[in-house]
Order: C-alpha cells, then structure tokens, then sequence
C-alpha cells in the first residue's frame, strides 16, 4: 500500500514511518519524493503509534483529495463502476480492485456506501482505491436517469430469473460508454435504483444458489463486459 502511496497514487504523501528492517524495501520510493519526511522507529514504537502490531514495519501518511465531481467523472470515463449502499469496506476495496483490473475509469458511490479510503477497503483494494478516481453521487438515484440521457448503458446487476444473462446484455451494449451499478450485500438494489437503470443483467448460477458475493458478481460483469 505504502509502494501504490508513493508511486502512481492520486493522493499527496505527508509522512512515512518505517523500522530499520523494512527501510530497505522502500529506500528507492522514499528516494523519488526528497521533500516528504521519514521517521525510522523501532517496532514497539511502531505499534504504540498504529495501536496494533504492523508487521511489515512499514506506515504511511497520506492527504486525502478534495471531493471530485462525479458529472466530470462520468463524461471521461468509458467504464463506470457504481455502488448503492455497499456498507462493508471490504467489498468496496474489493470493488476498486476490480475496477482497477479491468480498466473502469471511475468509481461513482451514493451517499451511504462505505468510505473508499478507510483502512480495510484501501488494503483490500491492494491500493486501487488510492489510484482510481471515485466520487460521491448527492443526487441518488437521479444521477442513473442523468446518466442515461447521457447515452450511458446504465446496467443494475440482480439475481432476478427474469433479467437477461450478463453475456447477452454486454454485447448488446457494446461499443456504448456503461455503467455496471451494484447494490447492497444483502438486499440488492433499491427499487428506484433499478428503475433509473435502462438494463438488467444477471449471471446465472447452479440451481438452489441464489447469490454470490457482490464483489465477486461486479468482477464477473466487469469482465464480460471487456470481452465483447
């Protein structure tokens, strides 16, 4: 996380804070950035600071971006990753990995997801959340409408029996800028989230399964619609 910090993140490094055993491993970063400054710690001291054991003896501290603006977002990107009140910071950074892996150009979020910079979704992104841009959307669920009116392919990804195959829906939008919109871990989509989407897709599954992990889903989707 601290290498994506210091490498091609979007946020500015305040600090890094290292032991003398992991000060070896990121010598050439912390060589690129001259004017950002570093403590070398011992290990307890370490974990006086973070309040837990860090055993990779190595922190740092970065500035968070002023907020984006999600319409400047949207008109730049070719791929939009949207989620609806996706509550567990490990599936946002689980989202943000999977942008990053299949080329989104943006992550837009409504008001009550999970904070893309806090501590679980940033490593669970393996540091995707400091690199791919990402908005908060206030006008939600209007923002779908707006997108499609835009020309964007609004997709709401559902288990539903009665929504087409994620497949069929990818080709048929391809070639159109998308927006592939997950919803909560365990209720889905809102209705009025699913009624501001111009498409539904779902990914079929054995029978007697009824879901699978949203995160894992918006992988799937994302993937199939980079193949078409």
């Amino acid at each position: 996380m601290v290498q994506r910090l210091l490498g091609d993140s979007r946020l500015a490094t305040r600090s890094v804070m290292v032991t003398d055993t992991a000060l070896e491993t990121v010598r050439p970063l912390i060589a690129a950035h001259p004017g950002v400054p570093i403590f070398v710690v011992p290990q307890p001291v370490m974990n006086s600071v973070a309040g837990f054991n860090v055993h990779r003896g190595c922190l740092a501290l970065g500035e968070r971006p002023g907020a984006c603006a999600w319409r400047e977002l949207a008109r730049d990107a070719r791929v939009l990753v949207i989620l609806e009140r996706i509550s567990d910071p490990d599936n946002v950074g689980s989202a943000f990995r999977n942008a990053a892996a299949f080329g989104a150009g943006a992550v837009l979020l409504d008001p009550a997801s999970a904070d893309p910079l806090y501590r679980k979704a940033i490593r669970t992104s393996m540091g995707a959340a400091l690199l791919v841009p990402f908005a908060r959307v206030p006008e939600w669920p209007q923002a779908l409408s707006e997108l499609g009116r835009e020309g964007v392919a609004v997709i709401a990804l559902t288990p539903s029996s009665t929504a087409p195959w994620v497949r069929t829906v990818a080709a048929e939008v391809s070639g159109r800028r998308v927006a592939l919109v997950l919803g909560h871990e365990g209720e889905g989509l809102t209705q009025a989230a699913l009624d501001a989407c111009e498409l539904r897709a779902r990914i079929p599954m054995a029978n007697g399964a009824d879901s699978i992990n949203v995160a894992t889903a918006g992988a799937i989707a994302l993937y199939e619609l980079a193949n078409v």
